[in-house]
This record gives structure tokens, C-alpha cells and sequence, in this order.
């Protein structure tokens, strides 16, 4: 038996599914061993709905899911893995819990249903229930309640109410009422899904209805629900954590302290998205972010910032489209603010009132002034959510309605139960607007470089120079030398390799739209230039791509964008003119033929970003966490098009998966040995630095600038080196890509 390492050195992302359980994990145990990394990561493990594909709508706390094999596989697992000196991280998913179909999978919603506030469960719950006159909204009928009573769609079944799929819980003594009156005795309200944007009076994850929000910050629900995952850390199954969306948590900070305490202070990450020079908490009990940070830094090294700007320029000449993307953004934040997240709002307005009608030097602010300040502040907040501490009080009278609202976010007029709830609820529904209304909208409307528009992303500001890419990575070393770092997971818009290739087109803009207005002529033109554009970055990113693929993409890409078509309105004829555009293409010989060749030139410079981005991510301070399949080329779309099984019998063909599993295979060997980060100065177009004496990584950037000019890439260094990736041997001076160790 291996010894396993106290601290991850790297991790491999594996995504558990009823097509992929446990068993299968265990079967590829050898295997990513044989790799270098130290634990494996694993999607969540608690019971799931039916079918689930990525396991973040749990509907058991208290056991490991059957669908994956159970708590049974799990042990097996871990025996395996430590058989082969690895630890296991769990995803742990403490935001939200499914509302499933039937209700009666999620056992403590179906008593709050039944039993209403009264529940022992009904603290599970984030429900409002003053907004509903003591009911809960469930938004789950196809069409008005009074249409679907007329077509008689509502069926009483003893103790249930069927509509459809969905079983529901009658309020005991209620079974024999008429249906009218047997409606208005439950203790949830039956509604036209349309209702829930405006209505809804539970806090869910996002905009999604289906995930109910947990309060966790209670110490009774926070055992109930994270009482198995505890008691594998403390019999040695599962090593650490990964906690999902701590954003959505009333108080990160204590959740985090109490987790941490209950786990024995166990290897712990956070899911926590950092936008521009945001930084983490740094009173929060854990070793660091799950890597998006990281994965900025690495791609915008690899980026050329001012060709990304040309390229912006000739992208709004092609499509029309204008403003840029700090402008999409807010626009992005005020419709979720005014439309899909309008319930958050407004609870947010209720409980304004309440504060005003508390103290009279607050009192008089309408809940229309109110709102509109809410959307206001909402739209234009630059991070994802802030983290207040307690303050003293700063003003006794606000001037305005915004300035109520702006101080009340801030703690500067003081505390109470109330005001304390209300700085916590205003940044729940932060983070929600900025996933949706700039990752989910802004990111799909406006898109030069698709490679940019990535979770956590800062498409207004491409590219990062190699001096502030060595004074990220000192920083990190510092503070948070044990934080995960990614470069693609099961969240991305585009694996690191498909971004790799977008990279290129930065470097050589004008070429870039004159290779679109070709591949426009002949396939005849779209009337929506924006989807066009979106069709041509999409095609480089993932070529060659099947049809239904592409269309998947494409379609999930427009309704997110909300603009001629949506998930809630779809357009028929739109969607139809896409995808049949796109089907055409990829059948004009002529057109695939132009676009092979494109690629053709593109790809000797995509395998080079690609292959730096690698040896970055595995080199630089922190833990690398490799996605499944990512040791090989992996050119995959947003989710489900990155969930799929991999099989990891299937051999490393072709000579770019053999150099790009090889380069992964020896770093991941040097990681154990690393040392302390220093930046080398070199050429502009590489990033240079040493991880203690013994080890310096190059790593070339802009490969097609590179390509352009006489001189070969040269880095001085004393001594005698040796290219891991090579094997070649160095004296005095090194070129080229290189993870050299000194030689004797």
C-alpha cells in the first residue's frame, strides 16, 4: 500500500453518473494513479433525482446514492484509491436540495408541504411564508389553475394530489373537500409556472424552481444534512471537500468555520468565483478557491490582450453588435434584476418595509423607491456578492430610498435581526444576478472571443501580462498555496483546448473575419450576424463536430442569450433558421473543405497554446485539479456536451494526445518536489519561471506572433539543464518550450 499524501498535490475531476457509478470509478483507480495525482475529486455522492447526470439536485442527506452503487461502492473506492496511495474530495452541495418529480423523493420537503410552517422541517426551507398568506408557491402547472381545473388535470388519490407526474401531500382532513376548497386548505399554492419569476416566496439556486434553497446557517439542518458526509471523513473514506455555490449561503464565513470544525479541519475548497482584482476572504476556513482564478490568469497569459481588442472592433463591423461587454453585462444584471429574479427583489423590498416600519428614522420609503433602488445597485455591482461585517452606525436618516438601500448593504445603520437579514439576502441575490445576468445572458450576447466569455471571466479587459501573471502566482504561493487551481471542469463554456484554439484568432483578427466572410459567402449568409459569428467560433472550437452536437450548442447558446428566442419563449422559425444553417454547412463539401484547411493552419499554434496551458496549470503554486479526460485533447461545449463518459481504456492516438499525455505525466511527477516560485525574465513570448533550484518551467505564449519573427525563443540559464519533455540537454541557454530540471 502507497503512503497517501497529507495535502492534495493534484486532484483528477471524475463525474459520477448512473452511466459512470462508482464501480467505474474503481475500475479507472490504476489508471489515474498511473497519472501522478494524488486524490480523486468526485461529483456529488448523495441521493440524486432519478437519472441525474451531474448529482447537484439531492433528495437524500441521508445516504450515498443508489443509482452510483451506494455507500457500499463508496467504501470499495476508497480502498482501492488508498490501495494506490489516493485520497478522495467530495462535493458537497449545501446551497439547495431538489424539488423533485414526485414530491415525495425529497422526504423533509414532503412534510413541509403537508404539515406547512409547523413542520419540524419547515427550518429546512428558505420559504417566506407571510408572502403567501401562510402557503408556499409551487410553480408547476402548464397553464392557469383555472384552466387547468376545467380540463380536469387535478386528480385526488387518498392522500394525494396528482398532477401528472407530480404527487403531492394533502393536509390531513382535507382528502374529502371539494376541489376548489380542498386547493385553498393546503398549505402550498398551485400556480402557472410563468408565476415563479414574479411570486415565488422560496429562495432557489438561481432561477432554477426545481432547486429549493437550504438554510444551513441553522447548526440542526447543517448536521442533518452533511451528517453522512462527516462520518465517512471521520472513519477515512473521503479526505476533503469541495463546497458548491458558497455564494448562495446566508454566512459563508460561518458555514465555512463550522464545517471545518466538524470535519477535523479537512482539505477543504470553495466554489467561489472571483471577478477582476477580487481576492477570497481571507477569514474563511478553508485552503482556497476551486480554481477559476486560476484558470483567467492561465488563459489570459496565453491571450494577446491587444489583438482581442482588434478583434472586438471587427467583430462589432461584422454583426452590428455595439456597446462592449462591460455594457452587456449591466444590461444583462437589470433584465434578471427586473424579470427572471424579480421575487428575490421584491422579498428584498418586504423586508425593507419591515425595517422601516421598526424604526421611524427609517420609516416612509414606498416599495417602489425601494425597488428601483434595489435594481439599481443590482445592475451595476461589479462582484459577485459582498461580505459584510458588523459595523457601528454611521447615519441616523437616509436622504433617499437609495441611500436606505445602499447603507442597509453596507451594515452603516446598525444592527438587528431584520437589518441582519437583509445584508445577507441582498447578497444571495448578488451572486444570482451575476451568474445569470452576466455569465448566463451577457456572456452569450456579446462575444468577440469566445474564449473569453468563460465562469469568471473578464472579457473587458482581455489578456494578462506575463509580470502580473508572476505577481499572481507569488501572491497565491503566499496566501493560498494549497487552493485548487482549473482549467477546465464540468461548469466551463469551453474546455482549455477548445479555448487554446480560440486563443489563436486574437492573434490574427483581420485574417480571422476575412476566413468568416468566406465561410459566409458560401454557405449563403444569416440574417442573425451575431449567431453567425457564434456558429464560425464554435465550429474552430470543437472541429470536426456532428450535427446534433453543434445544434445543441447553438441552441442552448441563443435561448441563454434571451434576445430572439429564450428557454421560456422559444421561437420556432428563429431556432429553425440557425440550426438548419448550421446543418447546411457542415454539408456544403465545398465550405468543410475551406474550413479543414483554416484549421489545418490554425492547429500547430492551438497545440502549442494548449500544451503551455498545461504546463502552466501543472507547475504553478496550488493544487491542480484535471478534469475527466483532460490529460488528452479534449475540444468539448458547454454542459451536457462536457459531462460525457469517458473511457479511459481508450489509448492516448495521434501525436498531440501522446505529447500532451506525456507532458502531463512528468509534471504531475515533479509536483511532490516542487519548490518556492521565482519569475525568470525572458522573451515576451514566454512565461518563465523556477519552482525552487532544481526545476524552471518555459512555457511559450503567442504562437503565431512567434512563428512571424527571425529569432528563435531564448531563456539564459546557468548551468546544465535537462528537458523533461524532450530529453534534451541544455548548457547556458535553453529555446523553446521546456520543463527542464538541473543537471549535475
Amino acid at each position: 500500500m502507497t503512503t497517501r499524501a497529507p495535502w492534495p498535490t493534484a486532484s483528477y475531476r471524475l463525474q459520477l453518473q448512473p452511466a459512470f457509478t462508482l464501480a467505474d470509478a474503481e475500475a479507472a483507480v490504476p489508471y489515474l494513479a498511473g497519472l501522478g495525482v494524488s486524490h480523486l475529486h468526485l461529483s456529488p455522492l448523495l441521493e440524486a433525482a432519478p437519472g441525474s447526470t451531474h448529482g447537484y439536485d439531492t433528495v437524500d442527506h441521508g445516504r450515498i446514492s443508489e443509482q452510483l452503487g451506494g455507500e457500499r461502492a463508496l467504501r470499495s473506492l476508497a480502498a482501492a484509491a488508498r490501495a494506490h496511495g489516493l485520497g478522495l474530495i467530495a462535493d458537497v452541495v449545501p446551497n439547495h436540495m431538489a424539488v423533485p418529480v414526485p414530491e415525495r423523493l425529497n422526504s423533509p420537503l414532503w412534510h413541509v408541504l403537508r404539515d406547512g410552517p409547523g413542520s419540524p422541517y419547515a427550518r429546512w426551507f428558505d420559504i417566506d411564508w407571510a408572502a403567501q398568506g401562510g402557503r408556499v408557491l409551487l410553480p408547476l402547472l402548464g397553464d392557469r389553475l383555472g384552466a387547468v381545473l376545467e380540463l380536469g388535470e387535478l386528480k385526488v388519490d387518498q392522500d394525494t394530489l396528482r398532477y401528472y407526474d407530480h404527487v403531492l401531500p394533502l393536509r390531513p382532513g382535507t382528502a374529502g373537500l371539494p376541489l376548489p376548497e380542498l386547493l385553498r386548505r393546503q398549505h402550498y399554492r398551485l400556480a402557472w409556472w410563468r408565476l415563479a419569476d414574479q411570486e415565488l416566496n422560496y429562495r432557489r439556486f438561481f432561477t432554477i424552481n426545481d432547486l429549493i434553497a437550504l438554510r444551513v446557517e441553522d447548526p440542526e439542518v447543517f448536521a442533518a444534512t452533511h451528517g453522512v458526509l462527516l462520518r465517512l471523513r471521520a472513519e477515512g473514506v473521503l479526505d476533503g471537500f469541495r463546497v458548491d455555490h458558497p455564494d448562495g449561503l446566508a454566512d459563508p464565513a460561518g458555514y465555512l468555520a463550522r464545517l471545518a470544525a466538524a470535519s477535523g479541519g479537512a482539505y477543504t475548497v470553495v466554489e467561489k468565483i472571483l471577478t477582476g482584482t477580487e481576492r477570497l476572504p481571507a477569514d474563511w476556513a478553508c485552503a482556497g478557491t476551486t480554481g477559476y482564478d486560476a484558470l483567467r490568469y492561465v488563459d489570459g497569459v496565453l491571450t494577446d490582450g491587444a489583438g482581442a481588442r482588434r478583434l472586438a472592433a471587427l467583430y462589432a463591423e461584422y454583426t452590428g453588435v455595439r456597446g462592449g461587454a462591460a455594457q452587456a453585462a449591466r444590461v444583462g444584471r437589470a433584465e434578471l434584476v427586473a424579470g427572471e429574479l424579480a421575487a428575490e427583489v421584491s422579498r428584498l423590498v418586504r423586508l425593507a418595509g419591515r425595517i422601516g416600519a421598526a424604526e421611524v428614522e427609517l420609516a416612509d420609503f414606498s416599495p417602489e423607491a425601494v425597488r428601483e433602488a434595489l435594481r439599481e445597485l443590482l445592475a451595476h455591482y461589479t462582484v459577485y456578492r459582498p461580505y459584510w461585517h458588523a459595523t457601528e452606525r454611521t447615519v441616523t436618516t437616509p436622504a433617499d430610498a437609495r441611500q436606505f438601500v445602499e447603507l442597509l448593504t453596507q451594515g452603516h445603520l446598525g444592527s438587528s435581526p431584520a437589518k441582519d437579514e437583509f445584508r445577507a439576502r441582498f447578497a444571495q441575490t448578488a451572486a444570482a444576478v451575476a451568474a445569470k445576468g452576466v455569465e448566463d445572458t451577457a456572456f452569450y450576447r456579446y462575444h468577440p472571443l469566445l474564449s473569453l466569455n468563460e465562469v469568471g471571466g473578464d472579457p473587458a479587459h482581455p489578456g494578462v501580462e506575463p509580470a502580473d501573471f508572476h505577481d499572481w502566482c507569488c501572491w497565491l504561493e503566499q496566501h493560498w498555496p494549497h487552493t485548487m487551481t482549473a482549467l477546465s471542469t464540468h461548469d466551463t463554456k469551453r474546455s482549455a483546448d477548445a479555448r487554446a484554439r480560440l486563443a489563436v484568432l486574437a492573434e490574427l483578427p483581420e485574417r480571422w473575419v476575412e476566413e468568416c466572410t468566406a465561410w459566409s459567402a458560401l454557405a449563403g449568409g444569416l440574417a442573425d450576424r451575431n449567431a453567425e459569428w457564434l456558429l464560425w467560433q464554435t465550429l474552430v472550437a470543437a472541429w470536426p463536430i456532428p450535427p446534433e452536437r453543434l445544434v445543441g450548442v447553438l441552441l442552448k447558446s441563443l435561448r441563454e442569450a434571451k434576445q430572439a428566442t429564450r428557454w421560456t419563449a422559444p421561437d420556432p422559425a428563429y431556432e429553425a433558421a440557425v440550426t438548419d444553417y448550421a446543418r447546411r454547412v457542415l454539408a456544403m463539401p465545398e465550405l468543410v473543405h475551406r474550413i479543414d484547411g483554416f484549421m489545418a493552419f490554425l492547429e500547430p499554434f492551438a497545440q502549442s497554446n494548449s500544451l503551455s496551458a498545461a504546463l502552466l496549470h501543472l507547475t504553478l503554486p496550488g493544487v491542480p485539479d484535471l478534469y475527466q479526460g483532460s490529460e488528452l485533447p479534449l475540444h468539448t461545449l458547454v454542459d451536457p456536451d462536457n459531462r460525457a463518459v469517458v473511457d479511459f481504456g481508450a489509448p492516448a492516438t495521434g501525436e498531440f494526445a501522446r505529447r500532451k499525455l506525456h507532458l502531463t505525466r512528468t509534471a504531475l511527477g515533479l509536483r511532490p518536489s516542487l519548490g518556492p516560485y521565482r519569475a525568470l525574465a525572458a522573451d515576451p513570448h514566454l512565461v518563465a519561471f523556477r519552482r525552487g533550484p532544481e526545476v524552471t518551467v518555459l512555457a511559450p505564449r503567442l504562437p503565431y506572433a512567434r512563428a512571424t519573427r527571425a529569432e528563435p525563443l531564448r531563456c539564459e540559464l546557468a548551468g546544465r539543464w535537462r528537458d523533461l519533455l524532450s530529453e534534451t540537454e541544455f548548457t547556458g541557454a535553453v529555446t523553446g518550450a521546456a520543463l527542464l530540471v538541473r543537471e549535475a
